[in-house]
């Protein structure tokens, strides 16, 4: 390699590493921290599914958490319930996490942190949620697309309004 083709390789190689560290938003790492299915009342409810229809609850929360300077872990916490009447078909929980390098202007932060962040891990946690529920032998649960500005203005009224009950989530049903 020439002298010029190595200079050339390493301004890339700077320029790439320059952009990275400038980027707003930088995933790190994503990871399942806690996975739980639990399908209690098997086998006997597959023959209830046969002639009622079901009762299905999810709730979502988003938590984040500082790690370093600029670096922090947001949590996806989504919970799912099914049921005939009063007997469970099954529950599963999951905490998605990531871990962000985060290069905005402060005002944004706590906004990129619970909306943005989760935006991008929530089609990875819905997947993992899909293939848990068919695994455990029911029809995969396909979680519709979640609202995280509306959750982050909800947090934010509360908020504002002395109603602050922590977290930032939402129940849907």
């Amino acid at each position: 390699m020439t002298e010029e083709a190595k200079e050339a390789t390493e301004k890339e190689a700077d320029a790439e590493n320059t952009e990275a560290a400038t980027a707003p938003i930088a995933i790190n790492a994503q990871y399942i921290k806690d996975l739980s299915f639990e399908a209690p009342a098997t086998p006997g409810i597959f023959t209830q599914l046969q002639s009622s229809s079901p009762d299905v609850s999810i709730n979502v929360n988003v938590n984040a958490q500082p790690l370093q300077e600029n670096v922090f872990e947001v949590q996806l916490h989504i919970r799912g319930e099914c049921s005939i009447g009063d007997t469970t078909a099954f529950m599963t929980e999951l905490v998605y996490g990531g871990v962000f390098t985060l290069n905005v202007p402060q005002e944004h932060l706590q906004a990129v942190l619970l909306i943005e962040c989760p935006r991008l891990l929530f089609p990875f946690a819905r997947n993992i949620v899909a293939d848990a529920t068919r695994d455990g032998g029911f029809p995969p649960l396909m979680l519709a697309p979640v609202d995280f500005v509306a959750m982050f203005q909800q947090q934010q009224a509360e908020a504002d309004g002395g109603g602050d009950k922590g977290g930032n989530g939402a129940d849907k049903n």
